[in-house]
């Protein structure tokens, strides 16, 4: 272990020391990154880091009700929604996910390709079955046969969700008009499932089925998952640097909030995201205490600096230099009682 990061964890655990544990909700988009993240934490610092992966809407919600000390979201909380909270809330991105369209169709062995509209007329319910001419004409060679699509969407609030329905109300004006972008939809069609997870397990044991899930969940559960054309017209398979080239040229706010879909980058896959953890400015608030609250500015800093190098392994890609000095920036703006931590 390198000399710098031996010390820095030495600094957070004498800082946290009279704060044991920290819990966090969202997301299930991040959870496996999160679930390493905090067990290497835990055995460097003893601090125990307790995330429940229960959506992006769940966690925005709590935290909104400071009833856990940060959440998980793949979606900045909106500016009507963050005037609604009781004190400044800040968002910091941790990594760069793919949502991926899985699928299972039988016989079908090499990854399919899709256009941004042909995703969109599958979850519209236009396109209803596997061998349908417009899913044949991107796929010359491929056998595919006469079955029913079975659309797999999530039926909780999910930032997963809402990048999905951002890319696609990019790509389709119809899905724009029709559906919209957000965490919970009123879905045209499709089989409900909670969490990544959730809708990884229907498309697994549906033959016929399609699904979008972070890339993690589709590997994990073994699930083929198709190419997407990007804005310069190339078919490009998700993984960690097209992910990555998703956020090369954005330009990124102060705060944070900016979407990563539909990249005009010629090497980026269209359907990328930040995962963001979102918590208040001035940590004074109900029996929270001071130790508490450098406890958690000790985990976020820890989160997009030394913690970022197991993102690659969890197929997450990175965040850029300028990305992590912007988030140890605001990291830095915390608070407590108005005095800076």
């Amino acid at each position: 272990m390198k000399k710098t990061l031996v010390l820095g964890l030495a600094l957070m655990t004498a800082g946290s020391a009279a704060a044991q544990s920290l819990t966090g909700a969202g997301a299930s988009f991040p959870y496996p990154l999160y679930s390493k993240m905090f067990a290497e934490y835990k055995k460097a610092t003893g601090v125990d880091v307790n995330y429940q992966s229960v959506g992006s809407g769940a966690g925005q919600k709590q935290i909104t009700e400071r009833t856990v000390d940060f959440a998980g979201s793949d979606n900045p909380m909106s500016d009507e929604a963050l005037r609604a909270a009781p004190g400044k809330l800040l968002h910091v991105p941790t990594a760069i996910g793919a949502v991926v369209p899985a699928y299972n169709v039988p016989g079908v062995t090499q990854p399919l390709k899709f256009t941004g509209r042909v995703l969109a007329d599958i979850y519209l319910g236009k396109i209803k079955t596997w061998n349908d001419r417009a899913i044949t004409a991107l796929n010359p060679g491929v056998t595919l046969p006469p079955l029913p699509i079975t659309v797999a969407r999530r039926s909780d609030g999910s930032g997963t969700t809402y990048v999905f329905s951002d890319y696609l109300s990019k790509v389709s004006s119809e899905w724009k008009s029709r559906v919209g972008v957000g965490n919970s939809l009123q879905w045209p069609v499709g089989t409900g499932a909670k969490g990544n997870d959730g809708v990884a397990g229907v498309v697994k044991s549906t033959p016929g089925a399609i699904g979008y899930v972070e890339l993690v969940y589709a590997k994990q559960n073994k699930l083929p998952f198709g190419s997407v054309q990007n804005r310069a017209g190339k078919f490009v398979l998700a993984d960690n640097g097209p992910a990555s080239a998703a956020a090369r040229g954005v330009v990124i706010p102060a705060d944070t909030r900016v979407s990563l879909t539909n990249s005009a980058n010629a090497d980026a896959y269209p359907i990328a995201s930040f995962t963001y953890v979102i918590f208040y400015q001035d940590q004074k608030y109900g029996n929270r205490t001071e130790a508490q609250a450098k406890a958690l500015k000790n985990l976020l800093t820890w989160m997009v600096t030394e913690g970022q190098e197991y993102n690659e392994g969890l197929d997450y890609a990175r965040l850029p230099a300028n990305v992590v000095s912007k988030a140890r920036s605001i990291i830095g703006s915390m608070t407590y009682g108005g005095k800076r931590l």
